[in-house]
């Protein structure tokens, strides 16, 4: 009897041991899990602010991490809301996850920037953008593109010819015929480079051609106000909509009136929200934080927030400047 059971003992310090060492071991594969909702009330801080209202302006994270080679073999055991991706899909051929990390932490930077240039603006402040090319911003898969500008490139320049707009960018390569290819300028990791794109017919508009990108204003910003945002090691650009809500709400614009308002969106300089990753995730996040309103980006985003909702209230929008105004009007008690 003693014997079976120092046997079964040893088996089962062996088994904890092997399923030590499978959690330990990485797999190829990343996942994706829900994070939480966090207040940015100490994560912001603003010159000449006053104390907010009450009430706070939540960011959701993802947490993202490659997979364990016990998730790997035993799904069950992945956290729940959790997402495995392939790691090509993360990692384009050639690239590092330590480059991944600085570029999540360069549009995390700008996303600050942008933030605060378009909430002090939209209060009223003299806020200074000079215009320095188009911003890549997203790449699509099935797109000319793919493979050759990045998210974070700045195209200066098509065929020779100066792009300082996102509407330079258009107007160049509509000089040409879709399954033409254009020879781009861009700025990538503060160097230029000539990279050459094919074309393809805009679905919507089958004369003008496209190469599959979306871009942003890229640009030189004078902020009339000192504003200063920390939010660790938090990277991507998804945290533009809170952070913009944040930075008015300690203006001294009632935007939460008194409630936990989440929010996940990247922001343009112009006050739009385009859509963003993770929503799975975030918004099991916010739900477990208990928040009382989620906005999102309207569209696919706000589609798959409300597949995870359950209770949660989410709201789409589109601008920041709508999000504003929803929150104006909402009827929120809390």
């Amino acid at each position: 009897m003693k014997r079976l059971a120092g046997i079964l003992v040893t088996l089962g310090v062996l088994g904890l041991l092997a399923t030590f060492v499978l959690w330990m071991l990485p797999a190829d594969e990343f996942i994706f899990t829900p994070g939480s909702a966090k207040p940015l009330a100490e994560r912001v801080e603003i010159e000449g602010s006053r104390a907010p209202p009450a009430g706070g302006v939540y960011y959701v994270d993802v947490v993202v991490r490659r997979t364990s080679r016990l998730e790997e073999l035993f799904p069950f055991t992945r956290p729940e809301g959790s997402t495995v991706v392939p790691e090509q899909q993360l990692l384009p051929p050639g690239t590092t996850e330590q480059e991944r990390d600085r570029q999540t932490a360069a549009e995390m930077a700008r996303s600050e920037e942008v933030a605060s240039a378009v909430a002090l603006r939209e209060l009223g402040y003299d806020v200074k953008a000079i215009p320095k090319g188009a911003l890549v911003v997203g790449v699509f898969s099935d797109a000319p593109a793919f493979g050759k500008l990045e998210n974070g490139d700045t195209i200066v320049a098509v065929d020779d010819n100066p792009v300082r707009t996102p509407e330079d960018l258009r107007r160049e390569i509509g000089k040409h015929s879709p399954g033409d290819s254009v020879r781009m300028t861009v700025v990538r990791n503060g160097k230029r480079e000539q990279v050459t794109v094919g074309t393809i017919a805009n679905p919507q508009e089958p004369e003008r051609p496209i190469v599959g990108i979306q871009v942003d204003q890229q640009a030189d910003i004078e902020l009339p106000l000192d504003v200063d945002i920390d939010l660790g090691r938090v990277g991507g650009p998804s945290a533009g909509l809170p952070f913009a809500l944040e930075i008015a709400h300690q203006l001294g614009r009632n935007v939460t009136k008194g409630c936990k308002i989440a929010a996940t969106g990247e922001l343009t300089l112009d006050g739009s929200v385009i859509s963003v990753g993770g929503l799975r995730q975030k918004t099991i996040g916010a739900r477990k934080t208990d928040v009382d309103l989620f906005l999102v980006p309207a569209g696919e985003n706000a589609a798959e927030a409300q597949r995870y909702a359950e209770d949660l209230r989410v709201t789409p929008v589109e601008s920041f400047q709508q999000a504003l105004q929803t929150l104006a009007t909402a009827d929120l008690k809390c």
